[in-house]
């Protein structure tokens, strides 16, 4: 297959960028800002997004989406951010969820909760971390065992988003091979009304209008079709939404990277101490100009990532995308400490916005997977190098 990516994006995803920037700007950082403190999540944007087609731009058309790819639904992750109205929830339930339901869903499936997460009327959650298993998924004890033509669920998860926007979420259990008696990977989809569903609030310091859950299950009772796909395929439909998972990462971060450069660098512009303005001072010019370098590389990786994914290319896409989620978590969080610096004091006020980014921009190093286990993926799977793991 032949694949080519354009340096020059076409006039329908320069138009769909400019739509997004558009949108987030009617909201922005001061929006963001009362929501965090209200403890609110970002519903007005999330509906506003859902009303002009952008939640779903991925999703197929036959289901209400836009028929396009991870690539749309990047820039409209990364251009949200960079204008301080980033969505979260993007990564989980257009990305992940919209992507293993549209894939290995049933029909059924597929026309119950395909539209819905299209329009943004349907929020889906994803449910895999434990508080046991971390980054090891093959120690996942969330089981699901058969009762007749339902399946109970017992188990618990932790640091799981937006669930007090969602409507379902999709979980990761395991469920005993009849044959073998081991316990494989099954997925499920749960409505957060499900009778036996607990959910406590994780009380956290990073500034973000969606809040952190641990679930517990205690016997949930679902029927036979909230099974997604089948029990023993599961592993293969679990890491199909895990590149569209990294791809949005390294979205929000690029997008995060360029807000606070942009941030800074009219500071930088304006700011006069010693005849010129600081930005003519090469200690705070250059460290601008070195983000520049690294966010504009993490674009390109991103961007390399999303067109790999959208024509098929699973193997070389998982490379990209962690890559791409590597170089954009790290981008992120060193534009947010870089920009607060230059600022000085200022960079610590409300007024400037960036100070409650700091704490926010340690997310994609440490979420949806740490830097250290992209770094071992590269070093077994692009290297060559004996697994440590």
């Amino acid at each position: 297959m032949s694949i080519s990516m354009d340096v020059i994006e076409s006039e329908e995803r320069q138009a769909l960028r400019a739509t997004v920037s558009e949108l987030g700007r009617k909201f922005g950082p001061e929006y963001m800002r009362e929501k965090i403190a209200a403890g609110e999540g970002p519903t007005e944007l999330w509906k506003a997004a859902g009303d002009l087609g952008l939640i779903g731009v991925n999703i197929a058309e036959q289901y209400g989406g836009g028929g396009a790819g991870m690539y749309e639904l990047g820039i409209v992750g990364e251009e949200l951010a960079a204008v301080g109205s980033s969505l979260l929830m993007l990564v989980v339930s257009p990305a992940i969820n919209g992507t293993i339901i549209s894939r290995f869903g049933t029909e059924e499936q597929k026309q119950r909760w395909l539209p819905g997460i299209a329009s943004g009327e349907t929020i889906a959650a994803f449910a895999i971390t434990e508080p046991d298993a971390g980054s090891n998924s093959h120690r996942i004890t969330t089981t699901a065992r058969r009762d007749g033509s339902d399946w109970i669920i017992s188990g618990q998860k932790t640091f799981i988003s937006g669930i007090e926007l969602a409507d379902v979420i999709l979980v990761v259990s395991r469920s005993e091979d009849a044959k073998t008696g081991k316990l494989r990977p099954a997925l499920f989809l749960m409505p957060t009304d499900s009778p036996g569903l607990q959910k406590t609030k994780i009380p956290m310091e990073v500034g973000l209008p969606e809040s952190q859950w641990t679930l517990f299950f205690d016997d949930v009772r679902l029927p036979a079709e909230a099974l997604v796909g089948e029990p023993d395929a599961a592993i293969a439909q679990l890491f199909a939404g895990l590149n569209p998972e990294r791809i949005m990462a390294a979205a929000g971060s690029v997008g995060s990277a360029r807000y606070a450069i942009d941030r800074a660098v009219d500071y930088a512009k304006q700011r006069t101490v010693f005849k010129v303005p600081i930005g003519a001072h090469q200690a705070i010019a250059h460290p601008l100009a070195e983000l520049k370098v690294e966010t504009e590389l993490a674009k390109l990786m991103l961007q390399k990532a999303a067109t790999l994914y959208d024509a098929g290319e699973e193997f070389a896409a998982a490379e990209a995308a962690n890559m791409a989620k590597f170089a954009g978590g790290e981008a992120g969080a060193k534009a947010v400490d870089r920009a607060i610096h230059s600022l000085g004091g200022n960079g610590l006020t409300t007024e400037y916005g960036l100070a409650q980014m700091l704490v926010a921009s340690r997310l994609f190093r440490i979420a949806p997977v740490s830097r250290e286990m992209v770094l071992n993926f590269i070093s077994e799977h692009s290297l060559g190098l004996p697994k440590s793991y």
